[in-house]
């Protein structure tokens, strides 16, 4: 189905535009939701993983720094031979097997106390002491930034020494960051009465943490907006079909009212040309033109009431006052009002109404409701047919059955009898004076009351209305 709104667009590019917006729309706000969310989660990691480097650096740089403070004055040269050293002169106040031994340590420190060759001594600053979950060093360098000493829990080399406190003299902080061999390294620096001491940690692991994160946000995110754009796009098309179907109806609605309407005024319009053709007659002559443009005008008047009867409804359905009464009283009053109309129809009129039935709901409206059903029965009725209609309690509700026989009503339009103008058959329609507005009204009637209405019909045999309220 095409068509055309007010402004001349296509009604499928209209919305095909609404859905597109509103597409666009659930999309944005769920990406700014993942990214705040995202967002959120990340800082807090962010400054976990901070937080752990920055107590493990400090907890690194205590050790070293208890360490230095240890050693024994003078020890400048930088080597850990001067700790053995210092180790051989107080075992050769022993004798002299402990000044050889301290001798041969000094040897020994001088050869394995330079940048970090070997392994890493185990007694110097700090030593079995240090963090476990700890991979540092320590440099100390003196006031033209030469270094003076090193300690190290893994072997070095001299150029990694001379690199890594190259980085940290470079970043020109006390603290920060550098990559150097495709680690991380976090260092600290500390002034001491020997110099500079530069402290740092291994910082990759956790480091790695925080990019594993990125991209793991990164793959649910795409991840999930490609799963929700077509959820969204599904549940999209699901939200505006209601606005298409009331498109559709508004479309229809016009149209059928147009058509109503057309009707008339051609009729009125060629009346008046009759008597404006016949200028001389008398108005006794001319009185069947006046009399059809009567009728006519009568017609449109009926018409447009019921659409602003409709439209009150719509616009009042708040507002409106309801009563307990009896529906029993009521409904027997309709079918007292009825007779003569069945009568001259030569029409059978059955009813069976359990007294003393009573709703809670307007009363004018629901006598309103069952003239509209009982005259739609009357005027669809076959020739010599029957008109039944029963009021009972039943499971819970008042039940209102108001059924005829006759033609009945094709399966394929009982879904659509109760929209405005909608007729299975307007000429016949037309002739018995209808516009297709009563069981529109009825419905909304009983909708405001809180009751349902159905329909159900076999064809060529009989139809019937259903109205349920609660008791």
């Amino acid at each position: 189905m095409g068509g055309f709104n007010i402004k001349g667009m296509p009604m499928n590019s209209l919305f095909k535009k609404l859905r597109n917006r509103f597409l666009i729309v659930n999309l944005v706000t769920i990406v700014i939701i993942m990214l705040v969310a995202f967002a959120t989660i990340y800082t807090i990691t962010y400054r976990q993983v901070h937080d752990e480097i920055g107590m493990d650096l400090e907890r690194t740089t205590n050790m070293y720094r208890s360490g230095l403070n240890g050693a024994m004055p003078g020890g400048g040269s930088g080597q850990n031979g001067t700790n053995n050293n210092a180790s051989g002169t107080q075992n050769s106040a022993n004798g002299s097997d402990g000044a050889n031994s301290g001798t041969n340590s000094n040897v020994s420190g001088a050869q394995n106390g330079g940048f970090g060759m070997g392994e890493p001594p185990m007694d110097g600053f700090g030593g079995d002491n240090a963090p476990e979950r700890s991979v540092s060093f320590m440099l100390l360098t003196d006031a033209s930034g030469a270094i003076t000493d090193t300690e190290s829990r893994f072997n070095m080399s001299e150029s990694d020494y001379t690199q890594a406190l190259a980085q940290a003299v470079a970043n020109g902080k006390d603290s920060g960051g550098f990559t150097l061999s495709d680690s991380r390294w976090t260092f600290d620096r500390i002034q001491t009465d020997d110099g500079t001491m530069y402290v740092f940690i291994d910082t990759t692991s956790r480091e790695e943490i925080l990019t594993t994160l990125i991209y793991a946000f990164a793959a649910v995110g795409l991840g999930m907006l490609i799963v929700l754009f077509f959820f969204s796009r599904f549940f999209a098309n699901r939200s505006i079909e209601p606005v298409r179907e009331a498109f559709e109806k508004q479309k229809q609605f016009i149209g059928d009212a147009s058509h109503e309407l057309k009707t008339p005024l051609a009729v009125i319009n060629t009346n008046a040309d009759v008597l404006l053709a016949n200028r001389d007659e008398t108005i006794r002559s001319q009185e069947k033109w006046l009399r059809y443009i009567k009728s006519e005008t009568e017609r449109m008047a009926k018409l447009t009431g019921d659409l602003l009867y409709l439209t009150e409804m719509d616009d009042s359905r708040s507002n409106m006052i309801q009563a307990r009464f009896d529906l029993s009283d009521a409904v027997e009053n309709v079918m007292l009002t009825m007779e003569a109309v069945v009568f001259e129809k030569d029409l059978t009129l059955n009813y069976d109404i359990e007294p003393g039935l009573g709703i809670v709901g307007s009363r004018e409206q629901i006598v309103q409701v069952t003239m509209i059903l009982l005259d739609n029965a009357i005027k669809y009725a076959n020739p010599r047919g029957v008109i039944d209609v029963s009021l009972r309690h039943e499971h819970g509700e008042i039940v209102l059955d108001v059924s005829n026989t006759g033609e009945g009503i094709p399966a394929e339009h009982l879904p659509r009898v109760f929209d405005r103008f909608y007729r299975t058959d307007k000429s016949r329609t037309r002739s018995q004076g209808g516009h297709g507005l009563g069981l529109a009204i009825a419905r909304s009637i009983v909708e405001q009351n809180k009751g349902r209405i159905s329909a159900k019909s076999t064809p060529g045999a009989k139809t019937t209305f259903t109205v349920q309220f609660p008791a």
